[in-house]
């Protein structure tokens, strides 16, 4: 695996704070790896990109992070919170939009962000005060009182990310928070992450490599249930291939030899063999792992 030192834990006086930590998470099928030993931090202020093509294990590890599935080893952290033993804890500083968002279509979104408030236990001044803040942060103003069903997907997005914002969190995990939004939304939710990035911590996944431009600092890139690049954005196109063939060359569709970060990948066979075990091991991912 390729892994640069990642932004933010260099050139600073103070020590980084670790707000997501992933240490060695795995998920396991009967013999199917959907992830395998997957292991990172995100420093406190980071907005990281956290990247690979569609099964690559994505939306698996995110949901190990933030707890809501249990891992079959390893373990997630949240600012320094275990999410398998002190996941209330966790979940307080936690806001986490999920693929598909959790909205219920028959309520408004003035009438969900309430729900969701009062669930966390918030009085009703605390609670009227959130709820005009992430109206204002979302812009949802003029859609506050209309049904959530009647909303565009545009729309509906920014509510879900209204609710993950509700508690004010202190980290913020967000799963392809613009998938399938028209141009013009797409831009407003950049500028609501770009904002939020001010003061969150933040690790959205996405498909658009031009969002990773746009908003993070630091690449995290998975393939095949496998980490395969930790590191600056800055680095990981060192022979300014652009980012589509950095991507493609990383997950192993790249033309042979192209890889900027191993010579001799491409010699390896993107396959699964039976390990030993009884799991399933990716034979490009193991070696490299070892670089």
């Amino acid at each position: 695996m390729t892994r640069s030192t990642p932004a933010g834990s260099t050139g600073n006086s103070m020590s980084p704070v670790p707000m997501i930590e992933a240490v060695h998470l795995s998920r396991f099928y009967g013999i199917f790896a959907a992830t395998r030993d997957v292991s990172f931090t995100v420093n406190k202020g980071e907005i990281v990109a956290f990247l690979g093509p569609n099964g690559a294990g994505k939306s698996t590890t995110m949901k190990m992070l933030t707890g809501y599935l249990s891992p079959s080893e390893g373990y997630a952290r949240i600012a320094g919170h275990n999410m398998a033993d002190d996941r209330l804890a966790g979940s307080r500083c936690l806001g986490y939009l999920p693929e598909t968002g959790p909205l219920y279509p028959d309520m408004t979104p003035y009438s969900l962000l309430d729900f969701f408030a009062e669930a966390r236990g918030m009085g009703k001044r605390l609670k009227r005060d959130r709820i005009a803040a992430v109206v204002d942060l979302c812009s949802l103003s003029s859609v506050i009182y209309k049904p959530i069903t009647k909303l565009s997907k545009g729309f509906r997005q920014r509510v879900g990310m209204a609710q993950a914002l509700i508690h004010e969190p202190e980290v913020l995990i967000l799963d392809e928070p613009t998938s399938g939004l028209d141009p013009n939304q797409i831009r407003g939710v950049r500028e609501a992450i770009r904002k939020l990035g001010e003061t969150k911590t933040i690790l959205l996944s996405t498909h658009i490599l031009q969002e990773v431009v746009a908003m993070a600092s630091r690449v995290i890139l998975i393939n095949e249930g496998r980490l395969v690049y930790d590191g600056p954005l800055s680095k990981i196109d060192p022979f300014n291939k652009g980012l589509d063939q950095v991507f493609a060359d990383l997950t192993g569709h790249g033309s042979e030899g192209s890889d900027p970060h191993k010579d001799n990948e491409d010699d390896i066979p993107p396959r699964t063999e039976g390990a030993a075990d009884g799991t399933l091991r990716d034979a490009r991912a193991d070696s490299l792992s070892e670089s």
